[in-house]
C-alpha cells in the first residue's frame, strides 16, 4: 500500500489519524488500500499536544480521522492542531473525519445563558482551516447547517440493520421501537431496511437540570410477543435504554435488541446493559470500545468500509448520497 494516492486529474490523497482511535483508521486506510500519513504525535508534561507529518501533503486533500471519546476536549484539541498543521503545510483541501460529532447534544440552548457548544465546534473547525466535514448519524440533523461548507452526513443504519437482518429468523414479528418521539423518522428509515415494520415508541421524561438522566414510563405501540429492535444514535450511561428495555419486557415483548451507532459507554453503563435483559446489544466502532468494556452480549460492527467508500466518493469528486440510495 502506499501513503499517496492519485487520481487521472494527479490529485493526490493523504490520509491521517489522531491518536484516539487508531484501530478505526488503520481498518479505513486498509479498505482504501492506503497508508496512513506517518505521524509524530506526542503530550508535552504540562498537557500541551504535539503533530508534526513526516511526508510532504503540499497540493494534497487530506482526510483527518479522529474520534472523540474521553477525555474528549483532548483529541478534539488534538484534531484542530492537525488542521492547522496541514492548512501551513500547504494542503490543497481539508476534511474533518469525525465519527462522531463532539458536543452534539448541546445543539440548542434549553435555557437562558446556555452556549450552542455543537456550533462553536463547527466554528472552530472552520477557523482552524478545514473546508469540509463527514460525521456519522449526527444526534441532530440541524448541526448540518452549523458548518459553513459541505458536511457529509454518513447513517450507519444499513450496517446495523443488516446486522439485524441476519440475525432475526422472522421479520415479520419484529418491531422497530423509538426511545423517544425525537426519533420517530429515524425509526421509520428503520422499518424500511427491515421489510416495513410497525413502530412504538417509548414515552419518557428528562430532567434538563439533570445531566444523563431520563425516566422511560410507557410504550405507545404493539410490542407483545413481539422482538423489539430498540433504536438510538448513541448510548452514554446506559440509563435511557436500559430503562426502555424495563418498559418493553413489563409489556410483554418476546425479546429486546438494542442497536446504536455510537458506543460513548461511560460508567456505570457496561453494568446497565449487561443486566438490562437485552439479548444483544449492536453498536459501531465510531468509538473505541476497550477490552474492560466489553460484555457478552455485544457486538461491535465496522464502520470503516462505510467512512472509507465516503472518502473515495468525496476525493473521486463522485457522490456520497448515492452511497445510501440502494
Amino acid at each position: 500500500m502506499s501513503s499517496e494516492i492519485t487520481n487521472p486529474g494527479e490529485r493526490k490523497l493523504v490520509v491521517v489519524s489522531g491518536r484516539a482511535h487508531p484501530k478505526l483508521a488503520e481498518e479505513i486506510a486498509q479498505a482504501l488500500d492506503h497508508d496512513l500519513l506517518p505521524t509524530s504525535a506526542y503530550t508535552f508534561a504540562n498537557g500541551e499536544t504535539y503533530v508534526r507529518f513526516e511526508e510532504s501533503v503540499r497540493g494534497a486533500d487530506a482526510f483527518v480521522i479522529q474520534s472523540h471519546p474521553a477525555p474528549i476536549n483532548e483529541w478534539l484539541m488534538e484534531q484542530l492542531i492537525m488542521i492547522d498543521a496541514l492548512k501551513r503545510a500547504s494542503a490543497r483541501s481539508i476534511t474533518v473525519v469525525s465519527p462522531f460529532y463532539p458536543y452534539a447534544r448541546q445543539d440548542k440552548k434549553h435555557k437562558g445563558r446556555e452556549p450552542i457548544s455543537a456550533r462553536l465546534i463547527s466554528d472552530l473547525y472552520k477557523t482552524a482551516g478545514a473546508d469540509r466535514l463527514m460525521c456519522v448519524d449526527l444526534h441532530t440533523s440541524q448541526i448540518q447547517g452549523f458548518f459553513d461548507g459541505p458536511l457529509d452526513h454518513l447513517f450507519a443504519i444499513p450496517v446495523l440493520a443488516k446486522h439485524i437482518r441476519e440475525r432475526v429468523e422472522d421479520l415479520s414479528n419484529v418491531t422497530v421501537v423509538s426511545p423517544d418521539t425525537g426519533r420517530v423518522r429515524v425509526a421509520e428509515h428503520w422499518a424500511t431496511l427491515l421489510n416495513g415494520a410497525p413502530l412504538a415508541f417509548v414515552h419518557k421524561t428528562r430532567d434538563i437540570n439533570v445531566p444523563n438522566h431520563a425516566v422511560s414510563k410507557t410504550v405507545v405501540g404493539n410490542v407483545e410477543g413481539r422482538t423489539c429492535v430498540l433504536i438510538d444514535d448513541m448510548i452514554d450511561t446506559g440509563g435511557t435504554i436500559a430503562g426502555a428495555v424495563k418498559v418493553l419486557m413489563d409489556k410483554g415483548a418476546k425479546e429486546v435488541i438494542i442497536a446504536a451507532t455510537h458506543p460513548v459507554l461511560s460508567d456505570p453503563a457496561v453494568e446497565r446493559l449487561s443486566e438490562c435483559g437485552a439479548v444483544e446489544v449492536v453498536v459501531t466502532n465510531t468509538l473505541p470500545v476497550p477490552e474492560e468494556k466489553r460484555f457478552e452480549n455485544l457486538t461491535v460492527l465496522s464502520i470503516a468500509p462505510l467512512i472509507a467508500r465516503a472518502i473515495r466518493e468525496v476525493f473521486d469528486e463522485g457522490s456520497v448520497t448515492e452511497i445510501f440510495d440502494h
